[in-house]
């Protein structure tokens, strides 16, 4: 059997790049970059007009060596106002859903946006920041549940306050938000929802993360068992799988694993994907849009991975 060490580093939003022993498999494989002109094409979807979606984590911390980056929430809100839909979107920090807010607004000034400050690990925080939205748009068409963290360890060496924080915020946020948004889908007899996991979630990714993995491991099922008993009711759920996303969080992971090197960093996780880049907040977002929009009334108790090929990866060496 393989040691540990050996197994392809199959990466996330917060692990290091794949290592060498997975690089050398993409060595003779031609790398693709998004056009210079147009970095983020972004499809739009007539049905969207005038719906009604609530976005969790949808905040923007303030960047400093890279200010053009979004997080998965805030470009998911940015994508769906230019489609036309009525966002509400809430976070733990008001300042940053602020951010994103005025992001939004200076690129599309007709964009309806709102946003509240919420712990969506709290069962009444959560129950407020649903009744806000019906109070402003008296419905709720799509649920786009995207909070999440992550925090390093093993079984045995991870604390069990460290191990729950995880489970709070990754798993039991998706449950809360599900539990009070279902109910007023099922009277609409229409909704979309969406749960953001991560490759991290399909296995072994190289480090011990064992709270995240879990998390985003069970989203995954979370999605599936409750796609199948509200499907009957016009609801669809699925699940968008994000691989290496250059989102703000590098910038905190420069500081942690390169010492503040931000561009070795970027570097070593562009090389890790065998289209030769990481992907951006956008194009995670864009499937988002697609699956919450129309074009995905057939699709539902499944999910999209966005990982620019990381987990088709195998290596041959044991």
């Amino acid at each position: 059997m393989a040691s540990l060490s050996k197994i392809p580093t199959l990466c996330s939003n917060f692990i290091l790049p794949l290592r060498p022993l997975v690089c050398s498999t993409l060595s003779n494989v031609r790398h693709y970059t998004l056009p210079s002109r147009n970095r983020h094409p972004v499809a739009l979807y007539n049905d969207l007009k005038d719906k009604v979606a609530l976005v969790t984590g949808i905040g923007q911390a303030q960047q400093t060596v890279d200010p053009s980056q979004w997080g998965n929430g805030a470009a998911a809100a940015k994508l769906l106002a230019n489609n036309g839909v009525k966002v509400f979107g809430c976070d733990l920090h008001l300042k940053d859903a602020e951010r994103t807010k005025q992001r939004i607004l200076e690129d599309n000034q007709d964009a309806i946006v709102e946003v509240w400050e919420a712990d969506v690990t709290k069962s009444h925080d959560v129950s407020a920041v649903v009744q806000r939205v019906l109070d402003k748009f008296s419905r709720i068409d799509i649920l786009v549940n995207n909070v999440g963290m992550s925090r390093p360890g093993g079984p045995a060496d991870m604390s069990v306050d460290a191990f729950r924080s995880q489970l709070e915020v990754n798993l039991t946020s998706t449950f809360l938000c599900c539990h009070e948004v279902l109910p007023i889908m099922e009277k609409q007899r229409a909704g979309a929802i969406t749960v953001t996991s991560s490759i991290a979630g399909l296995g072994y990714i190289g480090k011990m993360h064992i709270g995240y993995s879990t998390t985003k491991a069970a989203l995954l099922n979370f999605a599936k068992c409750t796609a199948v008993q509200y499907a009957p009711k016009g609801i669809r759920i699925n699940a968008v799988i994000p691989g290496l996303i250059r989102t703000p969080l590098v910038e905190r992971l420069a500081k942690e694993y390169q010492a503040g090197n931000y561009e070795k960093l970027v570097k070593r996780r562009d090389e890790g994907v065998p289209l030769g880049r990481q992907g951006t907040a956008m194009e995670v977002a864009n499937a988002t849009l697609f699956l919450v929009s129309d074009a995905a009334s057939y699709i539902t108790g499944t999910s999209l991975t966005v990982d620019g090929g990381v987990t088709a990866v195998v290596s041959n060496k044991g």
